[in-house]
């Protein structure tokens, strides 16, 4: 988050202290990135050697690594004051690679900025005396292209006034990105789960060279731009009255130890849709360093109402008074009978799961009904097979083995059973945790593919772009048009109207380019 200025000191020797510590702090990350780029070139020429599995999944390590911390530094210089910003920049530019000309042979789209008619000092005619171009690189699904931004250059010259259009918008600040391929790179690397240097590679084949370091700088600085719009869809979501919770780890690279520790991400999902309700469905993702209870409950701050969740204790000191209530989840508990079956066939376990199979029949009748018909519904046909089930298994755990695996999946059931009842009450409530889950799973797809993030930085940035690329997929807007219509217009839209950003009420500015 950005120093407010009231945060800062008066005394100018104080200022000149802390500009100076974060402009170190950046040479320290580009010493950082030069050290692991040594690292990575020495184990990319062993692999041409003895090449070994621990060396190639040591590289990719450092891939990661090196990836976070240059995504880092454009999206600290989006939130530093202007002084502070300015000190960091200087201290890292002679770092950054020599910006290449864009490839000749890709096709180019002129777009012309036309200057002022008629001169702001006199109000006389103008003639023509040349012009500027700026290119930016852009990406349309399937191919590259260049787009040259070409800025009228008038003169008067009864006054020597010479009058330029102004110089266009670029998605990010300093920027030869266009819209299209930011989306494109953030998409493949949060839902098509692919690192930047696997990008760079594919980029590579097609003629566009283009450092990872680069690819990474606009990472960040992409994220940066968005967090208005972050910040806008999580007040949305937790304005909400119900929501699914879940979380799951994620590992993440500890810098100068070569290992890893175990982050976390939350996600908090809205889905009205199984009981009609008027709210789209959202999905927002929190990263954090550690599984602690305080992680949620600062999430869950300004929510009131009731949350589905799976049983983990760090949610019970949210649940201690009358603001948030948990509704228990029933796939939870048909799952440790479902392993049970599955793994010695037991007939007490396989009637379990019928009685709970019940419970769902009766959910897909009522899906997409009112919440007062589907409470109706419940209290008259599911309440008694849930009262039936608690009787039997009652009866029937007195006759097994504490130690079984079949008893601890009665235990586990009859526990929550307060909470597991709490959604026969309220039409509005879910059987089951599964909206959660369903949002977790690009994740788990995702830790197969690319091992681990790169760093705490790293994981708060992935849980953003989660954020609107699931959101976006909850409301069948696909992401990469999304992102790439947004970005042309976040740097103006008004502030006090960035809902209208949002997945669930994107209206796309050039509907011809959406459909492309």
């Amino acid at each position: 988050m950005p120093l407010s200025p009231d945060q800062l000191p008066d005394d100018p020797q104080a200022l000149k202290q802390i500009i100076a510590a974060m402009a170190q702090d950046a040479i320290a990350a580009q010493a950082e990135i030069a050290k692991l780029r040594f690292q990575l070139a020495r184990y990319r020429r062993a692999e041409f050697g003895r090449s070994s599995e621990k060396l190639a999944h040591e590289a990719e390590q450092l891939e990661l690594a090196i990836e976070a911390l240059e995504a880092d530094q454009p999206e600290l210089l989006a939130t530093a004051s202007p002084s502070v910003a300015t000190a960091i920049e200087s201290a890292v530019e002679a770092q950054k690679p020599a910006r290449r000309p864009l490839p000749e042979q890709l096709p180019r789209e002129d777009v012309l900025h036309a200057a002022p008619c008629t001169c702001p000092n006199c109000g006389g005619a103008l003639r023509r005396i040349g012009e500027d171009i700026t290119e930016t690189l852009d990406y349309v699904p399937g191919r590259f292209k260049v787009i040259r931004h070409i800025r009228e250059k008038l003169s008067r010259r009864s006054c020597d006034n010479i009058v330029a259009a102004p110089a266009p918008d670029h998605a990010i600040a300093r920027g030869r990105a266009g819209a299209g391929l930011l989306a494109h790179i953030v998409v493949s690397k949060y839902d098509d789960h692919l690192p930047l240097y696997r990008q760079a590679e594919i980029f590579a084949r097609q003629g566009i060279n283009l450092e990872t370091s680069t690819l990474s700088g606009w990472v960040g600085a992409t994220s940066a731009a968005l967090a208005p719009l972050i910040d806008a869809l999580a007040a949305d979501v937790m304005a909400s009255d119900t929501l699914h919770v879940d979380d799951t780890p994620v590992p993440v690279l500890a810098p100068g130890t070569g290992k890893t520790k175990t982050g976390r991400l939350w996600t908090y999902v809205r889905d009205e849709r199984p009981f009609a309700g008027t709210r789209p469905p959202a999905a927002l993702f929190f990263y954090s360093p550690d599984r602690k209870g305080e992680h949620p409950q600062a999430h869950l701050k300004e929510f009131r109402g009731t949350i589905h969740a799976d049983g983990y204790a760090g949610f019970n000191e949210l649940f201690a008074g009358d603001r948030i209530f948990e509704a228990a989840c029933w796939a939870h508990v048909r799952r440790k009978f479902f392993d049970v079956y599955t793994a010695n066939g037991s007939p007490i376990a396989k009637e379990a799961l019928e009685r709970i199979g019940r419970l769902y029949q009766v959910e897909k009748e009522i899906n997409g009904r009112v919440p007062d018909h589907r409470r109706r519904e419940r209290q008259k046909r599911s309440k008694p097979i849930a009262a039936a089930l608690a009787a039997w298994a009652d009866e029937t755990r007195r006759n097994l083995s504490r130690k079984s695996e079949l008893a601890a999946a009665f235990r586990y059931m009859r526990a929550r059973w307060t909470a597991l009842m709490r959604c026969f009450d309220d039409g509005r409530l879910a059987l089951d945790n599964n909206p959660a889950e369903r949002a977790l799973r690009c994740i788990a797809i995702g830790r197969k593919n690319y091992l681990f993030a790169g760093s705490d930085a790293g994981g708060r940035r992935a849980a953003a772009m989660y954020s609107l690329i699931e959101s976006a997929k909850l409301n069948g807007v696909n992401p990469q048009h999304y992102l790439a219509d947004v970005l042309t217009r976040i740097a103006d839209h008004p502030a006090r109207r960035i809902d209208e950003l949002l997945p669930s009420n994107w209206q796309p500015a050039n509907t011809t380019r959406a459909a492309a």
